[in-house]
């Protein structure tokens, strides 16, 4: 995509919130505004919306990487209410269906293949993870693309292929390892789980993943997804930027996220 003379274009990324209790960021650009998934009820999305000066009338599509309930939970209320088109493949939307039996606007797309959205394209792939069809979403624009990458058990050479074009990448470090396996909470089977290759990144498994991801038009990497009892922003980041500092690759600037705040919107003009 490019930019004609006298075109003005800007990008605004903001991560609404990320965690193991939800998950949800807008993306706006010059000539529409989406959200990527909608894993908060709908009226604290609207709050964190307004927070940052935002509308969910200003929202024209909700993207969804999967059916999981720390990423549609918003959903019936925000697309039924105010009507804005679901974006996903078909086995998301029959899983969630049933929950929005009226509801006429899903937009059905093939994983792997390619969505146009005003001045975005976005394009997804597949991610292994326990899901009916998970996908990890790239969203071309003028200015740099974003990726998102959350909710995998590993990283296939397809993921790894797709997200280093990422100018800004949201990168899942669900677990430290040693707080996992001492967590007394979680049963061995919930623990079996997270740590399979369909269920979710570790710390030391995302920096793996960063170290070969992070190329020089990459500037800056969210670390998200965290749990919220069996990790800590300190124990992701340390992790990650240690593995970098090994790689040399110090120049991204590391970002932290929270299940219960907007971060910092990142802007590109």
């Amino acid at each position: 995509m490019r930019l004609e003379a006298g075109y003005i274009s800007m990008l605004r990324f903001t991560i609404l919130g990320s965690g193991s209790s939800g998950n949800c960021a807008l993306l706006e650009t010059e000539h529409t505004c989406l959200l990527v998934d909608a894993g908060f009820s709908g009226r604290q999305i609207e709050l964190r919306l307004a927070s940052i000066g935002r509308s969910v009338q200003d929202v024209k599509g909700i993207f969804l990487t999967h059916e999981h309930g720390d990423h549609v939970c918003g959903l019936p209320v925000l697309a039924k209410r105010h009507g804005i088109p679901v974006y996903c493949n078909r086995l998301t939307a029959e899983y969630l269906h049933p929950q929005m039996p009226s509801f006429s606007g899903w937009r059905l797309f093939e994983s792997g293949g390619t969505v146009e959205l005003g001045d975005l394209k976005i394009n997804s792939f597949s991610v292994p993870h326990d899901a009916y069809d998970p996908v990890g979403f790239m969203f071309y624009h003028a200015l740099g693309n974003i990726g998102f990458l959350t909710d995998l058990g590993y990283a296939t050479k397809l993921v790894i292929e797709r997200v280093r074009q990422a100018r800004a990448l949201v990168l899942e470090a669900n677990h430290d390892l040693k707080l996992l396996q001492e967590d007394t909470r979680r049963p061995w089977s919930v623990k079996q789980r997270i740590l399979s290759r369909h269920g979710h990144l570790s710390n030391e498994a995302a920096a793996e993943v960063a170290a070969e991801v992070v190329t020089d038009i990459m500037e800056d990497l969210y670390l998200g997804h965290l749990s919220a009892d069996c990790n800590s922003p300190l124990h992701a980041r340390t992790a990650v930027g240690n593995k970098l500092k090994e790689k040399e690759r110090t120049s991204v600037r590391l970002h932290d996220t929270a299940p219960d705040k907007p971060c910092k919107t990142l802007v590109w003009e």
